[in-house]
C-alpha cells in the first residue's frame, strides 16, 4: 500500500475563544492510503495544546507510517497489525496514528463495499446507522452573543449546547449560561470549563451553575491532579466529565467509576480500536462516555460519528465550526450528525472546496 499527504489550512467561521486560548484557524494534513485501484483517508489537526505542529504530523506520516504500510498487500492486515501494536512505532502522536487507522477503516470498507461502522466488533450488520444529537459550541463571548447564537442553532435543530467557561470573573461565566437558557429553553446545556477553576471555585460554582440547568460539566480543574477531579466529582451536584486527564487508556482505567463522564476523543486515544477498547472499558463502571473531537473537517470527525451511538454524550461539532468544510457526508447542520451506508467513511470532497495548497515548512505551524 502506499501512502500519501496532503496539508491544508481550515479557517474557522468565527474565532474560537476558551479559557486558555482563541483560534482562528488549523492546519489540517490527511494520510491518503492507495491499494488495489482504491483510496481510504484520515485526517490529523495541527494542536498546540497537544503539542503537534502540521509538520511533524505529515513527517511522522511519511517518515514512520509510510514504510510500515508498504510493507502490507492491503488494509485488512494492516489493521490487524495495528490493533495488535504491531504496525506503528509506540511513540508516535496519537493524532498520527488515528489517522491511519482511519484511513485504513475507510480503505477497507471501500473494498468490502460496507460502511465503517459494520466492520467494528459490537455492531449488528443488519442495524440501523448511526446517528446521535451532537453538541454545538459557544465560546467564551458576551451574553447577548451568546444567547443570538443560541436561539439561531436552536431554531436549526440543535438541541445540545456546549458553552466555554472559564473567565478571571465567573460572574461573566454565569451571565453567559442564563442568557443561553433564556434563548433556547429547551436544549440541554454542558459547560466546559477546560480546566480553568481551582477545586475551591469548582466546588463553590457548581451548584450555581446546576440551578441554572446546566447537565454536566467537563474537566472544571486543572489536568495534572486527577486526585482532585475525583474527589470534586464524589460531591458534586452535576456530572463531571474528564478531558484534559483522561487521554487514552490507561487515563480511562484509572477514572473508570471515579467519574461521572470521560471525554473520548481520537486524537487523543489514538484512533478507533483505542476508542473502543475505552468504551468497552468503561461498561458497567458507572463512567459514561462522551465522544468528543478537535475542530476538523468532515474527514477527521467521520471516524468517532461510527462510534456515536455507543457514547451518553456527542460532542462532534468540529466541522460545524469552519468556515468551510472541505468535505461532507456527516451532516450536523440540523443538530444530528449521522453514517450512512455508503462503503468506507462515508465522506467525499465538496464540491470545488479546496484550492491547490502548498506543503507546510519543516515545522509548520499549528493553531
Amino acid at each position: 500500500m502506499k501512502l500519501t499527504v496532503r496539508t491544508v489550512s481550515l479557517e474557522l467561521d468565527r474565532p474560537l475563544r476558551i479559557s486558555r486560548s482563541v483560534m482562528a484557524r488549523r492546519d489540517a494534513v490527511w494520510a491518503c492510503v492507495e491499494s488495489a485501484g482504491a483510496t481510504g483517508y484520515g485526517e490529523v489537526v495541527g494542536s498546540a495544546y497537544l503539542g503537534l505542529t502540521a509538520g511533524q504530523a505529515a513527517r511522522a506520516l511519511l517518515g514512520r507510517a509510510a514504510p510500515a504500510l508498504a510493507r502490507h498487500s492491503g488494509p485488512a492486515p494492516a489493521l490487524a497489525a495495528l490493533r495488535e501494536g504491531a504496525l506503528l512505532p509506540a511513540e508516535l502522536p496519537p493524532g498520527v496514528t488515528a489517522a491511519v487507522d482511519s484511513a485504513l477503516l475507510d480503505l477497507l470498507g471501500k473494498h468490502t463495499g460496507q460502511p465503517v461502522h459494520r466492520l467494528l466488533p459490537g455492531r449488528d450488520a443488519h442495524g440501523a446507522p448511526p446517528a446521535a444529537a451532537t453538541a454545538r459550541t459557544i465560546g467564551i463571548t458576551d451574553p447577548a452573543d451568546a444567547a443570538a447564537q443560541a436561539r439561531s442553532l436552536a431554531a436549526r435543530g440543535f438541541r445540545l449546547l456546549k458553552i466555554k467557561a472559564g473567565t478571571a470573573d465567573p460572574a461573566e461565566d454565569l451571565d453567559r449560561v442564563a442568557a443561553v437558557r433564556d434563548a433556547a429553553p429547551g436544549a440541554r446545556l454542558l459547560l466546559d470549563p477546560n480546566g480553568a477553576w481551582t477545586p475551591g471555585r469548582a466546588e463553590a460554582l457548581l451548584p450555581r451553575f446546576a440551578a441554572l440547568g446546566v447537565e454536566a460539566v467537563e474537566q472544571p480543574t486543572a489536568p495534572g491532579d486527577v486526585e482532585a477531579l475525583v474527589r470534586l466529582a464524589e460531591h458534586s451536584p452535576l456530572p463531571l466529565i474528564a478531558d484534559e486527564d483522561a487521554v487514552g487508556y490507561d487515563d480511562a482505567l484509572r477514572l473508570a467509576g471515579r467519574v461521572q463522564g470521560v471525554n473520548v476523543k481520537l486524537a487523543k486515544c489514538g484512533g478507533v480500536h483505542q476508542a473502543l477498547r475505552i468504551i468497552e472499558a468503561l461498561g458497567g463502571s458507572g463512567t459514561d462516555v462522551m465522544l468528543g473531537c478537535l475542530t476538523a473537517s468532515s474527514l477527521g470527525i467521520a471516524p468517532a460519528v461510527h462510534l456515536a451511538d455507543r457514547a451518553r454524550w456527542a460532542d462532534l461539532d468540529g466541522h460545524l465550526l469552519l468556515a468551510r468544510d472541505p468535505w461532507q457526508g456527516i451532516g450536523g447542520q440540523d443538530g444530528t450528525v449521522r453514517t450512512t451506508g455508503l462503503p468506507g467513511l462515508g465522506v467525499a470532497p465538496a464540491p470545488a472546496a479546496v484550492p491547490p495548497a502548498a506543503a507546510l515548512p519543516p515545522g509548520g505551524g499549528s493553531a
